[in-house]
């Protein structure tokens, strides 16, 4: 007979290793007794459907010698049943259970083919390697659970060589075919009773399934508490239960199916739940078996549903409505003014905090937040009983007004609002400042799209503040038009320093006592080619919403520096220059170092340039403070801007390197009208002095302002009341030396 090629190729191992042939190979490998009965544990199963089917082999071969081994996946026998003649003769070889058959230790042996080989294997007399066993013919096979790749063991027949039969390895492979069907069955069965148990116990959802005739089969803990049942449900007509017993009966006797039927009802607790039903008939072929039901408790998806919609109308920092609540609003006023009204009885207010990205820039997003939460308190103070008050995004705000007779109504309501804005909030223990621009829109006459009235108000915001801020303005068409220009300006704002279209003013700063030009602030205009003349108000804004400022701003230190070199080259008096900085412009990592280059350009000494920076920008943080000094360093004029209206801190003051003070010019304007003005005047006056530096007064327009200014000593002043910023050219004749 020809041997296999698995056969022979064992051999050779056992040739190899220098096994004699006519000597006994013993296993050398045992388990202890802890060790076995683990192991007899963890096959428990797997041994009683092997037993089983191993016994019905054995019945069917009855009066066959036969001995029938079972091992582990690593080759250790865990059980040995059949014939006792069989089982002594090999029990002086050592082939007990709990020893282990290996291709090392005992040679060519039908376990470890059986293991290694995908299919059936039979070793009969001298295909063994040890003569001992040329009596034996041995079938084996490997045993999986039916469809896994994962080895559980092998299974083994012996019988002398006489009762040798290719049918036993038949058998063997169809009773091992038998136990791994059997096996996953049993694995099977175990899936579905733990997912029967995670379904009855620990799903949320209430489970009932009853028979034909509606008693109760199958339920669960949830399914009990939902119908206020104690004890349990099974055995009971569910038709006595009111809540659900008509949906059952419908299910059974007309095989209906119910999907998502709400009810309600109340739990031990007296607290309201919520539960979808579902109810379906159940059949076995075609023929109706039994009825099954499930509650879904959907209570927390209400309040979730509920919270939703609220959040989805509310604006999540300040709860506020939002721009989707006043948007619905707006519709449903607009349509039941088509149906009812005549107009007039809907205002908007359009606020929108000024400077409010300086307050993020210079603090943090956290204090911009917190300002807006304590904004949004104050505002709503001042509602109507119709009123409302919501929150576009950002720092936008706005009102809708119901309660009011005429536009002085509303005007007074603009007016209040401004007022509320001049004490400071307190935001994490820092005093901060702002101010608001209003814009107003009256609902017309006749039917407009809620786009164009927003639209209105907007754009009357806007030209509040071009007209300086901290005010109200209300809508015309003259502000739609200016306005309807922002998007142009942004595209021509990209090649005007190309085509060189802005151009420099420059305000003299004079001594107050001597009247003598101390020196200048140099102020952009833009020549638009179409538009003519533009006002720094007219497109700064939308240069720092873009983030155009920093090249304007670099164009005007070079230009500054250019020109006053030029001055001092003609022989004109040497005097020093001041630029308005931009909190981009100064946040920008290379601004010390573009300026001394610029210096070194144009050959201008850094004593004759100044710049100018606002309260929040120098006190920002550690980094803006080392900017400051660094400048100061290369011999740049610090100048403090518009002092007085932000979050002065005299810490920092103390310590800055800083040479001029300016009075913002709102204090100017009204200290002769307003007593606590002159006095906060004469306060940073004082102070300055104190702290060793200059004052400026920005905004002189009257001969009262500039006396009261002289009388308290401020040293500088500036103003339309000495002189309106002046282009380059009449600045030169001023800078004559006589």
């Amino acid at each position: 007979m020809t041997e296999p090629h698995y056969i022979k190729e064992s051999k050779i191992k056992c040739k190899l290793a220098g096994m004699d042939p006519d000597k006994v190979a013993k296993p050398k490998k045992f388990l202890c007794e802890v060790a076995f009965e683990e192991k007899l544990t963890f096959y428990r199963e797997i041994l009683s459907v092997v037993r089983f089917f191993s016994n019905k082999l054995l019945d069917s071969l009855k009066g066959t010698p036969i001995l029938v081994v079972v091992s582990d996946a690593d080759g250790y026998l865990i059980d040995v049943t059949g014939d006792e003649t069989i089982k002594v003769a090999i029990e002086q070889f050592g082939i007990v259970a709990g020893s282990q058959f290996s291709q090392e230790d005992t040679g060519t042996n039908v376990v470890t083919l059986s293991l290694e080989q995908k299919h059936p294997v039979s070793i009969i007399g001298d295909q063994h390697y040890h003569s001992v066993l040329h009596d034996v013919a041995c079938y084996g096979t490997a045993f999986h659970v039916k469809g896994e790749t994962k080895l559980l063991g092998s299974i083994s027949i012996m019988t002398p060589l006489p009762f040798q039969n290719p049918l036993l390895l038949t058998m063997l492979a169809l009773t091992v075919d038998s136990i791994e069907r059997e096996l996953l069955l049993r694995k099977q069965n175990k899936k579905l009773d733990i997912l029967n148990q995670i379904l009855l116990t620990r799903t949320k959802n209430g489970i009932i399934i009853t028979d034909e005739y509606g008693v109760v089969t199958t339920s669960n803990l949830f399914a009990e508490q939902i119908l206020n049942q104690k004890e349990s449900l099974l055995g009971l007509p569910i038709h006595q239960f009111h809540l659900v017993g008509h949906y059952f009966k419908a299910v059974l006797e007309q095989e209906k199916i119910i999907t998502d039927e709400e009810i309600p009802f109340l739990n031990a607790e007296e607290n309201t739940v919520v539960c979808l039903f579902d109810a379906y008939p159940i059949f076995e072929n075609t023929r109706l078996i039994g009825a099954y039901g499930q509650f879904r408790d959907i209570t927390e998806r209400y309040l979730l549903e509920e919270k939703y919609n609220y959040l989805a109308f509310h604006d999540e920092l300040t709860n506020l409505p939002n721009r989707r609540f006043i948007n619905k609003e707006l519709s449903a006023f607009i349509e039941e003014h088509k149906a009812f009204r005549k107009g007039n009885e809907l205002a908007l207010l359009f606020i929108d905090l000024d400077r409010f990205k300086i307050i993020n820039d210079n603090f943090s997003h956290s204090y911009g937040d917190e300002l807006l939460i304590e904004v949004s308190k104050r505002l709503a103070g001042c509602l109507g009983k119709k009123d409302i008050l919501g929150r576009m995004g950002g720092d936008e705000f706005v009102m809708l007004l119901r309660d009011f007779e005429d536009a002085t109504d509303i005007a007074n309501k603009a007016d209040t609002i401004i007022k509320l804005f001049q004490e400071p909030f307190y935001v994490h223990d820092e005093k901060i400042y702002t101010t608001a621009s209003i814009g107003i829109a009256i609902y017309p006459d006749h039917p407009i799209p809620k786009e164009k009235f927003l639209i209105y108000a907007d754009n009357a915001m806007y030209q509040a503040k071009s007209l300086g801020k901290n005010r109200y303005a209300l809508h015309s068409t003259d502000t739609l038009t200016d306005l309807m220009g922002d998007s142009i300006l942004e595209m021509d704002m990209r090649r005007a320093l190309e085509q060189n279209e802005f151009i420099l003013y420059y305000q003299p700063q004079l001594h107050s006592c001597t009247q003598e030009i101390v020196g200048l602030e140099a102020l952009i205009r833009w020549q638009h080619p179409t538009l003519g003349h533009l006002a720094p108000n007219r497109f700064i804004s939308l240069a720092e919403e873009n983030g155009y400022i920093t090249k304007i701003g670099e164009w005007v230190i070079a230009e500054v520096c250019k020109q006053n070199k030029k001055w001092q080259d003609d022989g004109l008096k040497h005097i020093q220059v001041h630029v308005n900085l931009s909190s981009q412009q100064f946040n920008k990592t290379n601004l010390v170092q573009f300026i001394e280059q610029t210096l070194e350009e144009t050959g201008l000494k850094s004593q004759y340039l100044g710049v100018e920076i606002t309260e929040y920008i120098a006190m920002e943080d550690e980094s803006s403070i080392n900017v400051v000094r660094k400048l100061k360093e290369i011999g740049i004029a610090i100048s403090i801007d518009d002092f007085g209206i932000g979050h002065n801190s005299l810490h920092y003051l103390k310590h800055l390197p800083i040479d001029f003070i300016k009075i913002d010019r709102s204090f100017i304007a009204d200290m002769m009208k307003d007593q606590h003005n002159a006095i906060i005047v004469q306060t940073i006056i004082d102070l300055t002095h104190n702290l060793g530096m200059e004052v400026i007064a920005e905004g002189v327009e009257t001969l009262d302002q500039l006396e009261f200014l002289k009388d308290h000593n401020c040293t500088i002043v500036q103003g339309f009341f000495l002189y309106k910023p002046l282009p380059a050219k009449e600045i030169r004749k001023l800078l004559q030396v006589e």
